[in-house]
């Protein structure tokens, strides 16, 4: 969506956003809840397939079903806001920490801040932060498991049995979509289940989102429930590409209301772009 866009616009479109993501609402049905024209709601969901928010099918009918997309795809998009929390999550991370990275484009920018970093052990399920720490300093734990595309990711049983013999002081996941009730939006039954045994047996456990994907969920039909006190790390209460400031910040104070430990990138950053020591969190609190 561009920068362009009315407040009142972007608003519609946020939450048309969440409607079809919960698999609410026709072109008739939008017009009818925002009061507006078929031609204004048309025009609103060319913009947001445009974006790849949504999925149009032939004859302008809406498929609620999301498209899962490539991991490369995902990698183009917010790479400034996907920069800055990997920076605050790096903050977070502590001499001798064992830390769990999910497969996901933040996590792989998480585990680049982390390359340098030899005093860590570093265990995961995603090719990209292999890859990333493959020439790294790091010592790396790889979680075998059967390779799922398009996320680049290791699942399955031998994933989840040694999961279960792990306790992390951190873990961090990546998401496609969330809601602060609901928990992690996902494609896949099976993804669902790992993000929630990775969420469990972590000392401390981190979501690494970006604006774009806390309007309520990502139009998938699996969900991850988090345990209370979930820390959620994002730049969506500021202006990074594109963020939409106050409507960031309202979306942010809902996880909060709803008990998940909110981290935002955007406030207060130190000349390092971590957070500040008043704000960063003990990742060890209950």
């Amino acid at each position: 969506m561009t920068g362009g866009e009315r407040p009142a616009t972007r608003r519609r479109r946020e939450r048309m956003v969440e409607l079809l993501g919960a698999g609410d609402g026709s072109v008739h049905d939008l017009a009818a809840a925002f009061g507006v024209s078929l031609s204004t709601v048309r025009r609103d969901l060319a913009a947001l397939a445009e974006g790849g928010r949504i999925t149009r099918t032939y004859g302008g009918a809406l498929d609620h079903r999301a498209v899962e997309r490539s991991w490369h795809d995902k990698a183009r998009e917010h790479r400034t806001e996907k920069a800055a929390i990997a920076r605050a999550a790096a903050g977070l991370v502590r001499s001798g920490d064992v830390v769990l990275l999910d497969a996901g484009t933040t996590a792989a920018r998480l585990a680049h801040e982390l390359r340098a970093r030899g005093d860590l052990t570093v265990v995961t399920n995603g090719l990209s932060t292999l890859v990333e720490l493959a020439d790294a300093e790091v010592e790396v734990v790889v979680l075998g498991g059967r390779l799922r595309r398009p996320n680049e990711s290791l699942l399955g049983i031998r994933t989840d049995q040694a999961l279960r013999r792990l306790t992390p002081d951190l873990a961090f996941l990546g998401v496609d979509g969330l809601d602060p009730r609901r928990g992690v939006n996902c494609p896949d039954a099976e993804q669902a289940a790992l993000k929630e045994t990775m969420a469990q047996c972590a000392r401390a456990a981190w979501v690494l989102a970006d604006g774009s994907k806390l309007g309520g969920g990502g139009g998938f039909p699996y969900w991850a429930e988090m345990p209370q006190g979930t820390g959620l790390i994002s730049g969506a209460g500021g202006d990074r590409d594109g963020g939409d400031g106050a409507g960031g910040e309202r979306r942010l104070a809902a996880y909060e209301a709803a008990g998940w430990r909110v981290l935002s990138c955007a406030e207060r950053p130190d000349a390092a772009g971590r957070p500040d020591a008043a704000q960063r969190p003990d990742h060890r609190e209950p």
